[in-house]
């Protein structure tokens, strides 16, 4: 099966990107996973040890949360904060601190209850307060967020020129000043784990990108989000504007570069892809995918796609995540924000492990790898039968015969084809048996 290829960076931020290195090419029949994941490298805000290691940021909290006629309570932000540890997410934005009283009590909340639980592996996740470039909101940040073992803030401005001239009015080099000056401000209120977000990165001109993000970094950033506000960038287009970054700002490679892509044309998981393909080591997801407009990349699907494709493909690319907490954690989240998974979704919709073809189901009952590459269980869905295999108008006899033999029916060759046709006219009135 011939692949795509698209230039990666496999390279640590230490060293520049090679553009030349390409995916390579290779025929997997499946990829089962196991529960047991490799050992994360040791936390640091600026590097990672590991070359090939991607932190994973989840913004279900705060981006999430901004998805049209969402409100979490209290209660409910933190019980998916406890969800989130069980995942084992590398950060966990917990909100917008200076947004609103209660989004003020939330990620305080989380940053106290859920920021220093340490597991016994010593993982402990990052607690993130989002800002924008004001000191009362850099202020409001630490306040919320310095009762945790690792805080961080999350601070933003503007760069595209549709932004600078309609939205903020400002020069470019009034942007670059508060850039520089915000987060000088947070490393001096305590914080030594600062990101930058240029928003609408995607539609920004480079060499500002690349002054912008260069200041920022001698101020005292940690990591550079590049933001794909309005997602309107393609895969291979977004990969290279993470790999221009790196090759072009100075001191790149004494931060992380992440990456955080909505939805808009459908392509945030493969822009997210490309991205970490770039060179970049931190990916911003949310559960189901939801957010604002269109939503954001989903954790579930870039988890799963760098577990089943990560060795073959993508130079080796991983994860810290437990993916047996992906499905309960997508329940928990579409329970609490209403926002219902659609059954077509990747990895986590109701169809996404169910076969109605006769054609599928008389494959899936000879042998599961000739039509799944990812079993329920890798998610922590128990698999059963009707997981598999759906009854309708399209299933052949092998499907019926074998969910008889699970009611306690043994039935000749004779009596099932009268059976199965009895069934097939059924099945034209029903859509599904």
């Amino acid at each position: 099966m011939s692949m795509l290829t698209m230039p990666v960076s496999m390279s640590m931020s230490m060293s520049k990107p090679n553009h030349d290195v390409c995916i390579s090419r290779h025929q997997i029949t499946s990829c089962h996973v196991v529960s047991s994941v490799r050992q994360r490298p040791p936390y640091t805000p600026n590097s990672i040890l590991d070359a090939p290691y991607v932190r994973v940021f989840d913004t279900t909290l705060r981006d999430g949360e901004q998805s049209p006629g969402t409100a979490l309570t209290l209660k409910q932000k933190l019980l998916i904060a406890r969800q989130l540890v069980k995942l084992r997410v590398d950060a966990i934005e917990a909100g917008f601190p200076a947004a609103s009283r209660q989004d003020f009590e939330a990620v305080e909340m989380v940053a106290k209850e859920v920021g220093n639980e340490v597991g016994e592996d010593g993982y402990v996740p990052v607690i993130c307060g989002f800002s924008r470039c004001t000191e009362s909101d850099v202020r409001a940040a630490w306040e919320a967020v310095k009762y945790a073992k690792r805080p961080r803030i999350h601070m933003f401005i503007a760069t595209s020129e549709i932004h600078l001239t309609h939205k903020l009015r400002k020069t470019r080099g009034e942007v670059v000043e508060i850039a520089r000056n915000m987060v000088r401000f947070a490393r001096s209120l305590g914080f030594d784990d600062v990101e930058f977000s240029p928003e609408d990165a995607g539609r920004s001109d480079k060499e500002f990108l690349y002054q912008i993000l260069g200041e920022v970094i001698r101020a005292g950033a940690t990591t550079l989000n590049i933001t794909d506000t309005v997602g309107y960038t393609v895969p291979a287009e977004y990969g290279k504007l993470i790999a221009d970054i790196k090759c072009n700002t100075p001191g790149t490679q004494n931060v992380i570069i992440s990456t955080h892509c909505q939805n808009d044309l459908g392509l945030a998981t493969a822009n997210t892809i490309a991205g970490a393909c770039g060179g970049a080591r931190q990916v911003e997801v949310t559960i189901n995918g939801i957010g604002e407009k269109a939503g954001n990349a989903s954790l579930e699907e870039m988890v799963m796609t760098l577990r089943c494709r990560g060795e073959h493909v993508f130079g080796g690319l991983y994860t810290g995540i437990n993916s047996r907490h992906i499905f309960s954690a997508s329940k928990i989240v579409e329970e609490y924000t209403g926002l219902n998974v659609q059954p077509h979704k990747a990895i986590v919709g109701a169809n996404a492990f169910a076969h109605q073809s006769g054609i599928h189901q008389d494959g899936m009952l000879k042998h599961r790898g000739t039509y799944e590459i990812i079993s329920p269980e890798d998610i922590g869905y128990q698999r059963s039968n009707h997981v598999v295999i759906v009854l309708g108008k399209l299933s052949g006899r092998h499907a019926l015969k074998s969910y008889l033999r699970k009611l306690g029916y043994e039935i000749d060759e004779d009596k099932l084809d009268n059976v199965f046709w009895r069934f097939k006219a059924l099945a034209e009135q029903k859509n599904v048996i």
